[in-house]
């Protein structure tokens, strides 16, 4: 009897080997032969890495060059007129990249996690053709080793759901074009086995669905089921429950549901309808998004809890969603603490999780065998560990955090930002960055050189301030008003404050795929947050020594450093987000102390952590709202707070930012021309608000015409009094040469509307 189940396996390889394979052929100095042998040996590897584990259901499909929902459109022939001269692997990253003549598809992330995937594009115009040779394919591939697979697959209604129209119609219209598609797909797929099952991935099911999308979800799988006699379907969903759906599943022929019982434990609600409806469960009860080890005896306690509704032979034991989101395995990690790394399990140590507690919910403890008893001792130890620790649990933390007393600044908004106009003596339209200045080689290296010890303290820090220097003299040349001082002590906006914080730790070989072959390694928080020492007033306060313009203190917020890190489970995520809050009020106290005046308090990613449900969403911006203004709180009056946030759609979210009460907001909008800002005037946004200019995630350098017209774009929604005038995101990425030119540019734009303002 199979007993368990991967819903999906990582795909970049344990060194990252597609990562390398790509990025060499995109530089012309590898074939595409050379990325498909890459491919090929990755598959094989990770197939049978999942067999060896002794995981019964595998998956094919779930491996991509670059992304699955590109791969579904390329397979339905889902091109975008833009894309259509292009044939083979050149469409295909033409599509994901961009080309010299056509702008790439839109990428977003997938769902609320750090994953993004490419946005497709429908148009009425198109006519779509299956291609369904990349399944076959791999099937196919697979069965040559002797390992019969399931095949996983985007369903319909979570395709066009996440699809974009060209005329900006409603996805779902197009289902009768898509629907078919999938049909002769299916067709093609029950000629591969005598019996076979396809995983369907539908995760929209586990956002709030309006009536005329649940209306899709019967028709949508009586007409699949009746496609071939030989396919088991099983329906999976995860990150949240999906009970509206449920309620639906079980009246159709499907042969299983797959749910998140972790992330959406409301999905034990549905389980009399499943029973009574005799379809499998496969129990997503092993964490697929987070590096803890489970605990073996809590896992078992939530599969009884099912067994107690659904009858044990119809229960798969899973992981809550793919592995995709967790690193690939812990045995490169020889520098981490040994007691931590106890706590860790990576996606090939998962393997075994969902092995061994399969084993002891179906057969027992008796029928462990030696090396499975040792796994289920160290288990318990290890959990037993981390209960205890020290390491995680500091009294002295929890103490001052349940005794902090200040949840937000002195003073109203208009009093704070009158007092620091009168103070800081900025003009209307002051010029400014929003952080960080270009991560040159020389930088990077001085950073890993200092880092493995081969250069000193002294050797490492003249470097620092030589790169501070130039970044300042420039910024004066070119006439900027408030200025940063570029951040090259920094690795990465989270890691850099992981690193002086206690209660983090960090990985060497903990890579997650962001994007194609983009990979983050995310760091984690194991313990109690504390700040031992300051983090930032050293380097700040040496660059503001260097001008006599305003420099900006660059911090990033409590919610960003929580969402861009893998999280503690045995504790609230609210509760962790505050620790962090608490100590960042202590850095920005030390910064106003040392004469800082401006300070910047990231929250890129405060949008990116939003629960999938209504219900959960007012829970977090509670505690997220909270926790900037704890941050903030021991700022005074005449401190000016900033915050930046990297996310174009704020409508929904409008009257949070508000609550937030930061003194200026800087926001991406170059890309969205004014339409953005028109919700701040909207909702009578009082703020100052600085909306970027000119888009940093291209080389294109925006001529100054092109600033001016979009600077009097945004004097049409704002008076000048309001606004701020800055790119839309921080400049590490790109080249000196380009961002010289562009601050050159956008500088004398503003000199050129201000005395168009003056005449």
């Amino acid at each position: 009897m199979s007993k368990n189940y991967i819903v999906g396996f990582p795909r970049i390889g344990e060194q990252r080997e597609l990562k390398r394979v790509l990025e060499s052929f995109w530089a012309k100095t590898a074939g595409f032969s050379e990325v498909q042998k890459v491919a090929a040996e990755l598959k094989a590897r990770h197939w049978e890495y999942q067999r060896d584990a002794g995981v019964d259901f595998i998956s094919s499909n779930d491996f991509s060059l670059y992304d699955n929902m590109l791969d579904t459109s390329v397979m339905f022939g889902a091109i975008p007129q833009r894309f259509k001269h292009l044939s083979g692997e050149e469409l295909y990253f033409a599509m994901a990249r961009g080309d010299a003549s056509s702008v790439a598809m839109e990428m977003t992330k997938w769902f609320n996690t750090n994953y993004h995937y490419l946005v497709p594009e429908l148009s009425s115009n198109d006519s779509y053709k299956l291609d369904a040779s990349k399944i076959v394919n791999e099937y196919n591939e697979a069965k040559k080793l002797g390992i019969k697979t399931k095949i996983n697959i985007i369903g319909p209604i979570t395709y066009l759901g996440l699809s974009k129209r060209a005329d900006r119609g409603d996805s779902y219209e197009f289902w009768g074009k898509i629907l078919p598609l999938y049909e002769e797909l299916f067709k093609v797929i029950g000629t591969l086995d005598d019996e076979i099952t396809i995983q369907i991935d539908e995760p929209i099911f586990a956002k709030e669905l309006n009536t005329k999308v649940l209306s899709l979800i019967k028709p949508t799988y009586d007409r699949l089921c009746a496609v071939s006699p030989n396919i088991n379907i099983a329906v999976v969903t995860y990150f949240e429950h999906s009970n509206e759906a449920t309620k639906i599943l079980v009246h159709t022929p499907i042969w299983a549901l797959g749910l998140d019982f972790l992330y959406g434990d409301e999905n034990l609600d549905s389980l009399e309808l499943i029973a009574k409806s005799g379809k499998k469960v496969i129990a997503g009860v092993v964490d697929g998004r987070n590096i803890w080890r489970c605990s073996v005896a809590k896992t078992l306690g939530l599969l009884e809890n099912i067994s107690l509704v659904v009858k044990k032979e119809n229960i798969l034991v899973s992981s809550s969603c793919s592995l995709l989101h967790t690193p690939f395995t812990l045995k490169y990690e020889d520098k981490m603490n040994s007691e931590i790394k106890e706590w860790l399990s990576y996606a090939l140590e998962k393997l075994d999780e969902i092995s061994l507690v399969s084993k002891l919910f179906f057969d027992g403890e008796n029928s462990l065998n030696k090396t499975q008893k040792e796994a289920l001792n160290s288990n318990i130890k290890a959990n037993q560990s981390r209960k205890n620790s020290t390491l995680v649990h500091s009294k002295r933390v929890q103490e001052r955090v349940q005794n902090h007393t200040k949840f937000q600044r002195d003073g109203i908004s208009s009093e704070r930002i009158a007092l620091q106009r009168e103070i800081l003596g900025y003009k209307d339209l002051a010029t400014t960055t929003i952080g960080s200045f270009p991560q040159t080689p020389e930088i990077r290296k001085a950073r890993s050189d200092f880092k493995n010890s081969l250069i000193s303290k002294d050797e490492y820090e003249k470097e620092i301030k030589k790169y501070i220097d130039e970044c300042v003299a420039f910024q004066e040349e070119c006439g900027l008003e408030v200025l940063v001082h570029g951040e090259p002590e920094r690795n990465d906006m989270v890691e850099y404050f992981g690193e002086q914080l206690s209660g983090y730790g960090f990985s060497q070989n903990g890579w997650v795929q962001s994007y194609g072959s983009r990979c983050v390694k995310p760091p984690f928080i194991y313990g109690d947050i504390s700040r031992p020492k300051p983090m930032t007033v050293e380097w700040i306060s040496y660059a503001q020594s260097r001008t006599n313009h305003i420099m900006k203190g660059m911090l990033t917020g409590p919610v960003t450093i929580l969402n861009w890190s893998f999280v503690r489970d045995d504790m609230a995520r609210g509760e962790v987000s505050k620790q962090i809050a608490v100590a960042l009020s202590d850095e920005i106290d030390d910064l106003q102390k040392a004469g800082i005046k401006i300070i910047q308090v990231d929250e890129a990613a405060f949008k990116e952590g939003y629960p999938l449900r209504d219900e959960k969403i007012k829970i977090y911006e509670k505690w997220a709202v909270r926790d900037f203004k704890i941050a903030v709180s021991s700022a005074k009056k005449e401190t000016q707070i900033h915050t930046h946030m990297c996310y174009s759609e704020f409508n929904d979210i409008i009257n949070t930012i508000e609550d937030m009460d930061a003194d200026v907001i800087s926001i991406e909008t170059a890309r969205s021309g004014n339409e953005l800002l028109k919700i701040f005037k909207e909702v009578g946004y009082k703020k100052e608000v600085g909306p970027g200019v000119y888009d940093i995630h291209s080389p294109r350098v925006p001529s100054v015409d092109e600033m001016v017209k979009q600077i009097e774009l945004l004097l049409e929604v704002l008076p000048k009094e309001q606004l701020w005038i800055n790119p839309d995101c921080g400049l590490k990425t790109r080249k000196w040469e380009e961002v010289k030119q562009a601050l050159k540019n956008m500088v004398e734009a503003v000199r050129i509307v201000r005395e168009r303002l003056d005449a």
